[in-house]
């Protein structure tokens, strides 16, 4: 049944009952955080939460509603927290690994799905990439059938789940393959016989996750044939700018790893071409799409055998990835350093793939030895050549990215920007027309330092000391090389 379209997007989330997979990640929160901020007459949010190093579910609710994040709620509207319902499944298990009570209770009372949860590792095996990222897709649609007032169910994926094609439209694609007969071999195939069969299986499409990513959207399709769904494609994800305040970020990721890394002086070559522009959405800017889309799709009447309604979720204006570190290079350097780096902000950038690993060899992994060998003679445990080997990896699985770039067709997310009411503008709409992007950076970078290092900003002062200590020591060790291979080129050659 279609809704009041007069009515505003807060009072259509009154009395709705919301079932969230993901809730303990980053999108995850901050969704909870908007949705009782904003939406403040919701009836409750049923969250999936699977137990995590002897904690139980209700411990890791309790843990996660302690960030940050939620002081602003807190202070706001402190009894909205009672309406968080955690039930303990796990989206590697079949059907959710929801009991037959929580099952029953969800079916009866739920009117929107949220499916978040995914494992968003590139290189996660193919056995878990297809049972946590394509089976819990399945069950979550059958779970959905058996709901009565379900009025959306919202799937979200990736912006990169088709990049097969230069321009990635807001439309359903073909499928690669059956996905019932993935999950079979998945569910059936021993895993180390599934890991060597790995390549053939996911064939062009770069790694497991968006094969199955790809995959699961034609799950969405089949179901929505009898039931309201959509599929929301997020770029890469940043930190907020504004909900509930700017800069929050608890994930290092993407950008945000480049960014500390180099930050801290332990990245000082990239491999990425000088000539992509990064797509990136702010995650409030996301989490306004995942709030309005449910609205939309009670606007529209459902009709039997329709397609799902998918919205690329990307950004509206782009900036070059070399110009952006650049810009963040600057900022750390001068305004914002981080505290006890190791080496000075500089940071090569190379479309060579050997020139890259040359350099990775002789400005990565030396150092790296070098510093753990001072951390293992001072007591402390060495940790410097892991991270670096972590970064190596992590650069191996995104190469493919690094070095293409592809275009989004928006039209559905632009069109959903002019259904917003206009006196929910300020709450609801993800208009980029007047976001500063330097300004953003910033704040992505102040971000970084407050919730992911911990860093005090009071602190300031001490961390500029601190970097200009060590830039006069870095360049006297440099001066010290020079010389001597100036000294040697002089005395073996002339």
């Amino acid at each position: 049944m279609a809704i009041n379209p007069v009515k505003s997007i807060s009072e259509f989330y009154a009395g709705q009952s919301i079932f969230l997979t993901g809730a303990t990640g980053f999108v995850g929160k901050v969704f909870i955080e908007k949705v009782l901020r904003c939406c403040p007459d919701v009836c409750e949010i049923f969250l999936l939460i699977r137990p995590k190093k002897d904690l139980s579910v209700e411990e890791r609710l309790k843990n996660i509603l302690n960030l940050p994040i939620f002081d602003k709620l807190r202070q706001e509207r402190p009894l909205s927290f009672k309406k968080l319902v955690p039930i303990l499944g796990d989206t590697k298990k079949e059907m959710l690994g929801l009991s037959v009570i929580d099952r029953q209770m969800l079916t009866e009372r739920v009117t929107i799905i949220i499916h978040a949860a995914a494992s968003v590792r590139f290189n996660e095996t193919l056995t878990d990439s297809i049972l946590i990222n394509l089976r819990s897709t399945r069950d979550i649609c059958i779970l959905a059938q058996s709901m009565k007032n379900l009025i959306a169910l919202v799937y979200i994926g990736t912006a990169f789940t088709h990049i097969e094609n230069a321009v990635i439209e807001e439309k359903i694609y073909p499928p690669v393959t059956d996905w019932r007969k993935m999950i079979t071999v998945a569910e059936h195939l021993d895993e180390h016989i599934l890991n060597i069969f790995t390549l053939k299986y996911i064939d062009n499409f770069v790694n497991t996750y968006i094969f199955t990513k790809k995959l699961a959207e034609n799950i969405i399709e089949e179901y929505s044939s009898s039931l309201p769904c959509a599929i929301i494609r997020p770029s890469i994800i940043l930190n907020s700018v504004s909900d509930p305040f700017p800069g929050w970020v608890d994930n290092v990721y993407g950008p945000i790893g480049i960014c500390i890394g180099g930050g801290k002086g332990l990245i000082r070559v990239v491999y990425h071409s000088k000539h992509i522009s990064l797509d990136l959405i702010p995650v409030d800017f996301l989490i306004k799409t995942i709030i309005v889309v449910p609205w939309k799709l009670g606007l529209t009447s459902f009709a039997p055998g329709s397609l799902p309604f998918v919205v690329n979720c990307i950004s509206q204006r782009t900036i070059a990835f070399y110009a952006a570190a650049n810009l963040a290079t600057n900022l750390v350097k001068e305004d914002i350093p981080m505290e006890n780096v190791l080496w000075t902000t500089n940071v090569i950038f190379t479309e060579n793939y050997i020139i890259f690993y040359v350099l990775t060899m002789i400005l990565h992994v030396l150092p790296a030895m070098l510093i753990d060998l001072i951390l293992k003679f001072f007591g402390r445990k060495p940790m410097i050549l892991k991270i670096i080997r972590n970064l190596y990896v992590t650069t191996c699985v995104l190469r493919h990215f690094m070095m293409n770039q592809w275009k989004f067709n928006n039209t559905n997310n632009i069109a959903l920007m002019s259904l917003i009411p206009s006196d929910e503008q300020n709450t609801f709409s993800f208009d980029w027309c007047n976001l500063d992007c330097k300004e953003h950076l910033k704040t992505c970078i102040i971000g970084a330092k407050k919730f992911i290092l911990h860093e005090d900003m009071n602190r300031l002062d001490a961390a500029k000391a601190h970097y200009r200590r060590v830039y006069i020591c870095v360049t006297i060790f440099k001066t010290i090389v020079v010389s001597g291979m100036l000294w040697l080129m002089y005395k073996y050659i002339f």
